[in-house]
């Protein structure tokens, strides 16, 4: 849906953005010195705006009323002439005046920027207030700040929020930091201990973070085959293609509710890295997630057109896995996993939301995908289902096209590498970003260009150069719909991917005209330009196009079991 473009009530401050040692915010303030027969009388005039303060209508403060009245009495006591009591008015004022001042100062300021919130449909030049890491003004007016970002000709969003980001590393942070990021999580398949992930995160990150409860990972451990450390995919062998025994399923939901316990924003499957799996197996899991109450993130089984084992059997496995659980669901890079019956995939999504299914999905705006070789998406059948040869498998590292006899040597290897699969078209690619129902997610990690540029890209070459997006549905796929979408795991989330007053100041600031991805196959990392100033929790993190060194602002996202939004030292 597309909201109509709405003001914001500009002079309104959230309750809770109210500085602590402040009750009021007065307008105007107002001291008259009055001279008659040697006397003065004190006239103090304040015009308050009623302000909502702990469910309360609070207009004059009575500290200010009794400290005025604590002076007058002062100035009433002093033997002297008016020259000292004037000057002690003189100083009240000026003791009065900064305090209304200080009580009106921002921690930044991001001034005369167009600012676009998503939600609201707001699209005006206005003038952005930061105050303790949340957005405390928006307005028109001129507003008062310890520093001033002039941003003028640029455009003042949301932060972008990655659900598909499996690269966490210092590195991936700083190129996603450039690429308008402030949210990059790891949903698709998750990681292998949820709390040695979050501890290792916490007070180290550039950006905010968080990862699903990992379905391959509980199913490996399982099986007697524990992923080694950095991994996240299996090696493709018996833990990855048996069938589950009823006892080693149950073993696998403890598991998965334990890491669930441990901060886990949802179940993340790899469907088509365990096909093992049964479809029993699959049900399961979902029924798992929905007994808490959250998503299922899901590559899915297969890919192609060779029936069994097609693009729409895979959408059909998941969806049916639904609507059966009552799960919400979210499939990632439809576009990857259903290629040229990509269009086909979502008009089964767009169905099954019309029936009452909580369905969403993803797509990134590059035609090769990657994976690890040795996965079992390279088990036997693999060039039938994907249409392809060892030719379209290129390693990212050194450019090489691989032979058969090159392929096997890496896909029995017990070392995991990285290899580039080229499936898909750029129709395909084209037709699927535009889509209402698809929000950008990068899949990231280094290796690929996706990792730095996915977000410039889409605001460069399908905002900018083809026209198919205007930049008000771009940063929606970017900001409000990731982030509506996480709201199902966490509260937190509310205060994502919008710019409204209130909500955590995860900002980007960029220009339209400039923003462009500059990653590419042969430079994966290299980054994007055009984001001028990124903040995270009102941290700057990217100034001036560089990125901030030694500040780690960036903060946990967690499951229901855990405290959402914990700083990184908890």
């Amino acid at each position: 849906m597309n909201p109509q473009p709405s003001e914001p009530q500009s002079d309104a401050l959230p309750v809770e953005l109210l500085p602590p040692q402040t009750t009021i915010i007065a307008i105007a303030a107002r001291v008259r010195l009055v001279q008659a027969s040697e006397n003065f009388d004190l006239d103090l005039r304040v015009a308050s705006q009623a302000t909502l303060l702990n469910g309360r209508c609070v207009r004059l403060s009575t500290r200010i009323k009794r400290f005025a009245g604590l002076i007058s009495s002062l100035v009433s006591s002093i033997p002297s002439g008016a020259a000292m009591r004037k000057l002690i008015f003189s100083l009240f004022y000026l003791l009065f005046s900064t305090a209304i001042v200080s009580a009106q100062q921002y921690d930044l300021v991001l001034e005369g920027g167009r600012v676009m919130d998503p939600e609201t449909g707001l699209d005006a030049v206005r003038n952005v207030g930061v105050r303790d890491g949340k957005i405390a003004r928006i307005a028109s007016e001129t507003l008062s700040g310890r520093r001033i970002v002039h941003a003028d000709g640029l455009v003042v969003a949301p932060g972008f929020i990655d659900l598909h980001q499996h690269g966490q590393d210092a590195a991936s942070q700083r190129v996603k930091a450039l690429d308008g990021v402030t949210t990059a999580l790891e949903m698709e398949i998750g990681v292998p201990d949820v709390a040695q992930f979050l501890q290792a995160k916490a007070g180290h990150s550039l950006i905010n973070y968080g990862t699903s409860a990992s379905h391959v990972a509980a199913r490996a451990l399982v099986f007697g085959a524990p992923l080694p450390s950095g991994e996240i995919l299996p090696k493709s062998g018996p833990a990855t293609d048996r069938s589950a025994t009823p006892e080693q399923i149950e073993a696998i939901r403890q598991r998965l509710r334990a890491e669930l316990d441990a901060g886990g924003l949802a179940v993340g499957m790899g469907i088509q890295y365990t096909p093992g799996a049964t479809r029993l197996e699959v049900i399961d899991m979902f029924r798992l997630a929905a007994e808490r109450a959250l998503p299922v993130y899901t590559h899915v089984r297969s890919v192609g057109r060779v029936e069994p084992g097609s693009s729409i059997e895979s959408i059909s496995e998941v969806i049916g896995a639904a609507a059966i659980t009552g799960a919400s669901l979210h499939i990632v890079h439809i576009n990857s996993s259903c290629l040229q019956d990509s269009l086909e995939c979502l008009s089964m999504v767009e169905g099954a939301r019309a029936r009452g299914l909580d369905v969403t999905t993803e797509a990134y705006p590059y035609i090769p995908g990657m994976t690890a070789i040795n996965s079992a998406l390279f088990n036997p059948g693999w060039q039938e289902k994907l249409g392809i040869s060892y030719p379209q498998l290129v390693l990212p590292d050194t450019g090489e096209h691989l032979t058969k006899e090159r392929f096997e040597e890496l896909h029995n290897s017990s070392k995991t590498k990285w290899v580039l699969i080229y499936a898909n078209t750029q129709e395909v690619v084209d037709k699927v970003i535009p889509h209402p129902l698809v929000m950008i997610a990068s899949d990231g990690a280094e290796g690929h260009p996706r990792n730095a540029g996915t977000y410039s890209r889409v605001l460069a070459q399908y905002v900018r150069e083809k026209g198919t997006i205007t930049l008000m549905d771009a940063l929606r796929k970017m900001t409000l719909m990731p982030a509506q979408m996480l709201e199902r795991s966490t509260p937190a989330a509310r205060q994502k991917g919008r710019l409204q007053q209130g909500v955590d100041a995860d900002i980007v600031v960029f220009d339209p005209a400039t923003i462009s991805d500059r990653s590419t196959f042969q430079k994966p990392m290299e980054p994007s330009i055009g984001v001028h100033y990124l903040l995270v929790g009102g941290t700057v993190v990217v100034d001036d196009g560089k990125v901030v060194l030694d500040v780690f602002p960036g903060r946990a996202l967690l499951g229901p079991s855990k405290r959402a939004g914990s700083k990184p030292s908890d």
